[in-house]
């Protein structure tokens, strides 16, 4: 079993909460190891309550497992945390096209304007209003955009 197999198979398993993206374009897959017939997942979840984590895991040892693996291994860390710039591209670009504003990327410092001020998902205007900067998850916000008049929810920058 080759490594970038792997890595595909992990391509296919998507984040049970954000079903478009999936877990490495999410950012949550930190290390992947393959010995012979082994392979080991390090994960590191979007936040330590991630309600989702054990559908993750078993998610991804049943698609590891399907290409032949004979032992899999889905550990968690949280070293080093995630943070949202960990989004690959694509998976940003699918947030949005989701309807999910994709969250900005920082330096390691945050600011309200980096939750307040932002461009709508659905039209790309900027005349957006933060509603409540608490939405479904602890991860997001729920904005109006004063153009197309629709709300939509941010990704936050972690």
């Amino acid at each position: 079993m080759k490594i970038a197999e792997v890595w595909a198979a992990l391509e296919e398993v998507k984040d049970p909460e954000i079903p478009v993206v999936s877990v490495v374009e999410m950012g949550i897959i930190h290390d992947v190891q393959v010995e012979d017939e082994r392979v080991t997942i390090d994960m590191t979840p979007t936040f330590v309550g991630c309600p989702a984590l054990d559908l993750m895991r078993e998610t991804m040892r049943q698609r590891i497992a399907a290409l032949g693996a004979q032992e899999v291994t889905v550990r968690v860390t949280f070293d080093p945390p995630w943070n949202s710039n960990r989004i690959t591209p694509a998976g940003r670009r699918k947030l949005k096209e989701f309807g999910l504003a994709p969250p900005p990327r920082h330096n390691g410092s945050f600011d309200l304007i980096q939750i307040v001020s932002l461009a709508c998902p659905h039209c790309g205007s900027s005349d957006t209003t933060l509603e409540s900067p608490f939405g479904p998850t602890l991860c997001r916000a729920i904005h109006y955009c004063n153009n197309c008049q629709q709300s939509f929810e941010q990704f936050k920058p972690l």
